[in-house]
């Protein structure tokens, strides 16, 4: 091979490496672009004054009047400085924001430590059914909501708790989201207790350590990444559940229902739409930021063994 020959084939060695890499950040770039325009499109939509909602316009004033119709009572609003009605009633939101951070919360707090504790005795300890229940745990995720949405809204009808029906109430909610939260967590969970080491906890046990000492002192902290993770997809499930919020909820509203009230005489309302969407979107995107190395550890804490 000459040396003309040798340094053509490098130079159409380097064309294609950078040909190559020319197309990975354009498509990398792409799929940047298609994630985050809509939520762009949504955040801009959102400060839009109402004459400007439905352009697609990028030249306009920005205005948080929208939040401050959904957050305000039911009253029509008038402009500020002038007698003359804006015409838009206040959808009074903030009720509907405490439910969602209530309901969810509360299943996240009762739903990850059984569901630790669960998948922690499924790893650990073999019993009889062992394989079947978690095979049963399993096929729970592939039942359509809608299936078991009725026979939770006829129960919740006639079950009663001080004098008053589960339907329509804080604690209805939560204990439907657990139907869909538990099954799961523990599963998800279950990844993380397997990829730990046995002789850790056999180790803990020669010194003396009892099982709920190893599980609390030894492996909670090494699976905490992924305690985490797992808490986190399951309070974005809950956050954002809204079959069961519109059925078992009923005026009981969280967000997701809440949604639905942005519609008037002019039919949907879409700068205040976006306005609750975006309400929506922050405590998701504060978590996700705040615990993101966790996110990042979990997740590949759970990939192998």
């Amino acid at each position: 091979m000459t040396a003309i020959t040798a340094s053509r084939q490098a130079q159409k060695s380097r064309f294609e490496l950078n040909a190559a890499k020319t197309l990975e950040t354009a498509a990398l770039l792409l799929i940047i672009a298609f994630i985050l325009l809509p939520i762009m499109w949504l955040a801009i939509t959102a400060i839009k004054p109402q004459e400007k909602a439905y352009s697609t316009t990028l030249i306009f004033t920005p205005t948080l009047e929208n939040f401050d119709i959904i957050f305000s009572d039911d009253s029509v609003i008038i402009n500020e400085g002038t007698d003359r009605e804006r015409g838009e009633v206040g959808r009074n939101m903030f009720p509907s924001v405490i439910n969602s951070v209530v309901v969810s919360g509360a299943t996240i707090l009762i739903a990850i430590p059984l569901a630790t504790l669960a998948a922690y005795a499924f790893s650990r300890y073999q019993f009889l059914g062992n394989g079947i229940l978690l095979i049963w745990i399993l096929t729970t995720q592939f039942i359509p909501a809608i299936v078991v949405a009725i026979p939770f809204f006829t129960l919740f009808r006639t079950v009663v708790i001080l004098d008053r029906p589960l339907l329509g109430t804080q604690l209805g909610l939560i204990i439907v989201n657990m139907s869909i939260v538990l099954p799961y967590a523990i599963w998800m969970i279950k990844g993380f207790v397997d990829a730990l080491p046995d002789e850790i906890e056999e180790a803990a046990f020669v010194d003396g350590c009892n099982d709920f000492q190893i599980l609390f002192y030894i492996s909670l902290p090494l699976i905490r990444p992924g305690v985490l993770v797992a808490s986190v997809f399951a309070f974005i499930m809950s956050w954002n559940e809204f079959l069961f919020a519109l059925i078992i909820g009923r005026e009981m509203r969280t967000m997701q229902v809440a949604l639905m009230t942005t519609s008037g005489a002019r039919g949907i309302m879409w700068e205040q739409m976006a306005a609750a969407g975006l309400v929506v979107m922050i405590p998701i995107f504060f978590l996700a930021m705040f615990i993101r190395k966790n996110v990042v550890d979990g997740l590949t804490m759970g990939a192998v063994k």
